[in-house]
């Protein structure tokens, strides 16, 4: 009885991954904890105490395009990279880097595109958005810094095209990236050489 609970557990552990992947695409969010418990609660097991780690949602994103959507997320992926490329040279002035799914390739159609910018203060980049006539929200985004450590910091929100841009305003003396809400370590993060070196390795399905 006991192995059979423990298989039980398992593949509702496996299950619960898979909704919140799939909860995750659709929506183009980013926040797993938010995604498990809407899986959790969607599958009935709101109770269950064998939630999958965020290392176990993102290969369950991985393996979902790589199955589903094998056609459209590698065309979508690249897409998303032109467009962090414009956006990385629009905000040249404060040293852009790319972070999150569009990064790593795990994004897809409705994925935002993340950037770190430094400045000196957040007022700074809302001045220059509104020189440029850009509309634009502002947020505080909570963002891990230690193991227990979670710092906030000021977050601009901007549609270019039909594509949404977040950027993140960091302090020029604060080069220390947060934690990666996937696997804990340091967030990895793109200058625009990066980004653009990166377009090449993007594999586009065959078409014909």
């Amino acid at each position: 009885m006991r192995h059979k609970n423990h298989h039980n557990e398992k593949q509702m552990r496996i299950r619960i991954a898979q909704a919140a992947a799939r909860i995750l695409i659709e929506s183009g969010g980013q926040d797993y904890g938010t995604a498990k418990r809407k899986a959790a609660l969607h599958l009935g097991a709101e109770d269950t105490r064998n939630m999958p780690s965020n290392a176990e949602i993102e290969q369950a994103i991985i393996e979902y395009q790589r199955i589903f959507r094998a056609d459209t997320q590698p065309l979508n992926l690249r897409k998303l990279r032109e467009e962090a490329i414009r956006a990385m040279r629009f905000f040249e002035p404060y040293r852009p880097k790319l972070v999150g799914p569009v990064l790593l390739g795990t994004a897809d159609e409705h994925t935002p595109i993340t950037l770190h910018l430094f400045a000196q203060t957040s007022e700074e980049v809302d001045l220059f958005l509104m020189d440029y006539q850009i509309p634009h929200t502002q947020h505080d985004k909570r963002l891990r810094m230690g193991s227990e450590l979670y710092q906030d910091y000021p977050s601009y929100q901007f549609m270019a095209g039909d594509v949404k841009v977040e950027a993140i305003i960091f302090s020029p003396r604060k080069t220390t990236p947060p934690l990666s809400p996937v696997d804990g370590r340091p967030m990895r993060r793109a200058d625009i050489k990066e980004v653009e070196q990166l377009l090449d390795e993007v594999q586009l399905p065959n078409v014909g």
